[in-house]
């Protein structure tokens, strides 16, 4: 066992702690090449991960850069800084600690390459800009050990690549360098370790204990759950009564436009004028830092917010967290709870609030999975070859290298360790050319070899350029938002670009919680004013849409094999049994179809329970298919369990819909020419290096970056099918937007097993989806022919009559 120094175990004890075991441990293994530590919310993961580097940077004999330390959020590591600096300033250690992200200023950033400090916090874009730069095996030279911190959030995005594209990077520098994960929520930890270690480095896991389950809960309100929405706005007086009672409250919404509708009705109904703020996103930098500051001073008694608060910040004394809507995910869902009670052995609070009907059922699902410890998550693919790309350039703007070296080190990172040489040298190439039907333009050469076999850019000056486009986070469609006046205006966020069209002057929307009202758009920047009106025009932000996990799906599943439903709130319970009295329950193994009339029209109702993107794609595929079938199907509307056709006809055979071999050749057709791949060609395209999202230091418009997008997909789909990009544009499609993924299993799961039920009139299970928002129409031969039946209903009340053999239907008066 590991001693700690005296100075380490005066601290301690002059705090009236221990050390931990799971810290021990670590400090036991500071040696191994890599360990992943899973540890509680409030465990002291982060004390954890940094008390090797404390011990070792103790004795004072280290010069230059020794541990660094990368987050997924800049407030993470601001906050790490502002309590990694209380040890080391109360223990006296000759450690300085700095951070490093896009709003550290210019000067200091160059001071920070110059003369590094001996602890460096982080981001994945900050930390792959400064392995692009020449001198960056100078400023690495001494790095012993890289943290990472909220490991699991980073390995379920395109960022985590990145970032383990750069550990490569660094570990080629730095051959002895030591790799350290935290977490406090992995579902597969496996999985995470092989990600995490320099292929085919083992990576030790260790587990601390995990304390006492979350109390945690539904929320009782007085009124019932409506039947659709997601807004949460019926429980509005019960949370405002939670509030009271507690110190801080965090309100988590899965939407940034969710968030912002229920702050503006949580102030509405604040009799008591409780100081409440809002924080996500889109927000403006100085807006969040604001909330931020008011919450570790403890002068908020709620804050409502989105995923911008789900990681590991120590905000205050927040002592409950209140989930709107259904979680969607397990894993997430104990993230967002670990933010209440934040200290070790003492258990987070937590009630959950439905938004509809049908989310009570998921939230109690959840509910389960979380006392079961029963986390999701879906295995991770191979490494996205776009980032590789990025990668590649930000390797050559470093100067000059040798194909095999850089080969050998992308190869060593967890994600990529399956990639073939063949693959490699499609993207180099790629990158060097603009690949075959772009390489004969000046703009895509960017590579070129020399007589030695190594590889540099072709411009010198193209290094800056790379360096302006570092980063996997899609941002382009963003405009900035400012209170008008003659002085620029206070920056108060950010809005698609796309919502900005839609605007005319005099529009209101809210921001922050606030209604403002749109003046007008100057020099890419939206301005407004504010208003106090009651009823705004929501803006709707780009917040991401969660769909429900498969493992959430397969429990609700299980839960509908039960003969009753105990845990369930009576109208919950008493709906379900309407349902199975009336048609039945969906099955895991079978997919249920209803068909039945409603107002005039004839209606399927298809539960997969695939999630909300497959949901949807499913019924683009089935009304391309009916309309195949000479249906006549005229929109659909999608959740996350189910597809609700209507149409002019009854579906008599619905088996034959779900022939797999027909159902992906529908889809083949339907995405090569959808304006789904245009989308992810975008962002491929961007991440990529192919169109640059910032020229000369100035951000592209959402349209520019489009229109360039746009006539770059056209030309290869035309010239150059088997194009690179358009190979990787089509596997993001399939597992982002579409999640064909998703269908694909329900298809395997069921096997061809379909239940159809026929019916005279709507069922419980269905009646939901009549209310939900996004509807799709299609238009077909439906609407063909109902404009041929109302022309010959005008007709006959008009004493006409039309000649239904006639070709070009021509019009005949009779005598």
């Amino acid at each position: 066992m590991t001693a700690l120094p005296p100075r380490f175990t005066d601290w301690f004890a002059s705090r009236g702690w221990q050390i931990h075991p799971h810290q021990q441990d670590m400090l036991d293994r500071a040696a191994d090449p890599a360990l992943l530590l899973i540890a509680p919310t409030g465990g002291g993961k982060t004390l954890a991960g940094f008390l090797p580097t404390l011990v070792e940077l103790s004795e004072g004999a280290h010069e230059g850069l020794h541990t660094l330390y990368v987050s997924p959020l800049k407030a993470l590591a601001t906050d790490i800084k502002r309590n990694l600096t209380t040890p080391v300033t109360e223990m006296g250690l000759p450690v300085r600690i700095e951070d490093r992200t896009g709003d550290t200023s210019a000067t200091r950033k160059k001071r920070q390459r110059a003369d590094p400090p001996h602890i460096l916090l982080t981001t994945p874009e900050s930390l792959a800009l400064l392995t692009s730069y020449e001198d960056a095996p100078r400023m690495f030279a001494g790095l012993k050990r890289i943290v990472v911190d909220e490991i699991h959030a980073l390995s379920e995005s395109k960022r985590g690549d990145q970032l383990m594209l750069a550990l490569s990077r660094l570990q080629a520098m730095c051959p002895g360098l030591r790799r350290v994960g935290l977490s406090a929520t992995v579902e597969d930890p496996a999985a995470i370790a092989s990600f995490l270690a320099r292929h085919p480095d083992p990576c030790e896991i260790l587990y601390a204990d995990p304390g006492p389950d979350p109390d945690i809960a539904m929320l009782e309100t007085d009124a019932a759950p409506p039947w659709s929405g997601g807004g949460g706005r019926y429980a509005i007086p019960a949370v405002l009564e939670q509030v009271r009672k507690h110190k801080t409250t965090l309100i988590f919404h899965n939407t940034r436009a969710q968030a912002e509708i229920f702050f503006h009705e949580l102030w509405l109904q604040n009799e008591d004028a409780l100081p409440i703020g809002i924080h996500h996103g889109s927000l403006s930098r100085e807006q969040r830092n604001r909330v931020e500051q008011a919450m570790v001073a403890g002068e908020l008694r709620a804050i409502v917010c989105t995923g911008s608060l789900d990681l590991g910040i120590d905000w205050g004394d927040v002592d409950l967290v209140i989930q709107i809507g259904a979680p969607k995910n397990v894993k997430r869902l104990v993230q967002r709870i670990g933010r209440a009670n934040h200290r070790y052995n003492a258990p987070s609070k937590a009630l959950l609030v439905p938004a509809n009907r049908f989310e009570v059922v998921e939230c109690v699902a959840a509910l389960q999975a979380v006392k079961e410890r029963d986390l999701d998550g879906d295995p991770r693919g191979p490494g996205p070859r776009d980032v590789l790309c990025q990668h590649i350039l930000i390797r050559a703007a470093a100067g000059p290298f040798a194909a095999d070296d850089l080969y050998a080190e992308v190869s060593s990172a967890g994600a990529y360790a399956g990639l073939s040489r063949a693959q490699f040298d499609a993207c180099l190439d790629f990158v060097a050319t603009g690949g075959y039907a772009l390489r004969a333009y000046d703009q895509w050469k960017r590579l070129k070899q020399d007589e030695d076999g190594l590889w540099h850019l072709r411009d010198p000056r193209a290094g800056q350029r790379i360096r302006q486009n570092i980063g996997t986070i899609m941002d382009t469609d963003l405009l900035k938002v400012r209170l008008k006046n003659r002085r620029g205006g206070t920056p108060l966020g950010e809005i698609e670009e796309g919502f900005a069209a839609t605007l005319t002057p005099g529009d209101t929307f809210l921001m922050g919680g606030q209604i403002v009202r749109y003046e007008g758009l100057r020099e890419m920047v939206v301005e407004v004013t504010r208003r106090a009106d009651r009823e705004p025009k929501i803006a709707t932000f780009m917040g991401t849409k969660f769909a429900t996990s498969t493992q959430l799906s397969e429990r609700i599943l299980r839960m509908f094999r039960q003969d009753d439903w105990p845990d369930l709130p009576k109208d919950t319970r008493d709906w379900l049994h309407l349902q199975r009295e009336r048609s039945q329950l969906p099955q895991t193994d079978r997919i249920l179809i209803e068909s039945f009339p409603h107002d005039g029209r004839e209606h399927t109702c298809v539960y997969g329970f695939a999630g909300r993107n497959a949901m949807q794609t499913l019924g683009l595929l089935l009304t391309a298919r009916m309309e195949q079938q000479g249906l006549h199907p005229m929109g659909f509307v999608a959740t996350d369990y189910a597809t609700l056709i209507w149409g002019l006809d009854t579906l008599v055979h619905p088996e034959p819909l779900f022939d797999r071999d027909d159902l992906h050749e529908t889809f083949e057709t339907w995405l090569a020419g959808n304006a789904v791949m245009k989308r992810t060609f975008k962002q491929s395209a961007a991440i990529s290096g192919l169109i640059e999202r910032t020229t000369r230091g100035q951000r592209k418009s959402g349209k520019q970056a489009t229109f360039s997008a746009d006539i770059l997909y056209d030309v290869l789909l035309k010239y150059d099918p088997d194009h690179l990009l358009m190979d990787i544009t089509r596997e993001e499609a399939l597992k982002g937007l579409v999640d064909f993924g998703r269908i694909e299993d329900m298809l395997m799961r069921t096997a061809g097993r379909v239940d159809h039920v026929v019916l005279d009139r709507v069922t419980p299970l269905a009646a939901p989806l009549f209310l939900e928002a996004g509807r799709v129409p299609v238009e077909g031969a439906a609407t063909e022919r109902l404009l041929a039946e109302e022309a010959a209903r005008l007709m006959d009340t008009a004493g006409l009559d039309m000649d239904p053999g006639a070709e070009k239907r021509h019009w005949r008066v009779p005598y």
